[in-house]
């Protein structure tokens, strides 16, 4: 359906949905591709698998740390927020797991240090990406506690061991999670559409951190059934990491990292140029 203006200039007509689709960023691939992946980033994790480990147990003891430090200064009310903002900021912090798999990949030696270490092929624009997913970590949890005081008023937090019954046993508290739900929905949503393919685009491409965000949206909007899939899995495997009281993290962490970056490589592939290769390539003719 083409666009078109009246008189005064004004759009008459909406543009369909399917116009928004690119055939040329469809890779038609099944939900089930999203298990390739998984087992692709299995292979990277054993592989040298004491980097990998020693990536996650960081993550794990700088989580636990923060969730010690929130109960230690009284603000055990936004730790599920919290806990759910991880999610938002986690492709950034697992950007030394991307470098390790695109090593690998390239026949590169790998050592805890380069995973520490990354330099992006995009310098600082990877920064301006992190700055914005935190940003949005903080948005939502600021607007978790508003949620709670739309529904409970100035009631205190009755703390943790409370907040079940509160939750479950009340009509008000069965409403504020539906409202929490669907609106943390849109927050995940949004960031794991923009951080989806972006960090590891900025890590191995010469771009900007808009075009990455952009391109990262529009990847993920014309393959959504394998997407969906993904972000499923992705979300199934932390909340087993939860249940293990965040120990999981040690291994998960670094499962699912690897795996972002395999998810990367086969739908960015089709357009996708390597910058390491090519400058590599650039330096062996001179």
């Amino acid at each position: 359906m083409i666009e078109a203006e009246d008189n005064y200039g004004l759009l008459t007509e909406t543009s369909g949905i399917e116009e928004t689709r690119n055939p040329e960023k469809q890779r038609h691939l099944p939900p089930s591709a999203a298990l390739d992946w998984l087992r692709a980033g299995w292979r990277d994790l054993k592989t040298q698998a004491g980097v990998s480990i020693a990536y996650g147990l960081a993550v794990y003891v700088v989580s636990l740390l923060v969730v010690v430090g929130m109960f230690a200064v009284g603000w055990d009310h936004i730790l599920f927020p919290a806990i759910a903002g991880f999610m938002i900021v986690g492709p950034v912090v697992a950007i030394g797991l991307y470098e390790k798999s695109r090593a690998l990949e390239v026949g590169r030696p790998v050592s805890l240090k380069t995973m520490l270490g990354v330099r992006a092929h995009s310098g600082a624009q990877i920064f301006f990406v992190g700055v914005l997913l935190c940003l949005l970590m903080l948005l939502w949890m600021r607007s978790a506690v508003i949620i709670y005081a739309l529904f409970f008023g100035y009631r205190p937090f009755p703390g943790l061991e409370s907040i079940a019954p509160m939750l479950f046993g009340t009509t008000v508290g069965w409403s504020m999670m539906v409202t929490g739900v669907v609106i943390g929905g849109l927050f995940a949503a949004f960031s794991f559409a923009i951080s989806a393919f972006s960090i590891p685009m900025l890590l191995n491409e010469r771009t900007d951190a808009m075009t990455a965000m952009s391109t990262s949206m529009s990847l993920v909007w014309n393959n959504l059934p394998v997407m969906i899939a993904w972000g499923g899995l992705a979300l199934g495997l932390f909340l087993a990491s939860l249940l293990t009281g965040l120990v999981g993290l040690i291994i998960i962490f670094p499962l699912l990292g690897h795996t972002a970056w395999h998810a990367y490589k086969a739908i960015r592939r089709p357009e996708f140029i390597d910058s390491s290769d090519f400058t590599e390539t650039r330096s062996a003719r001179v």
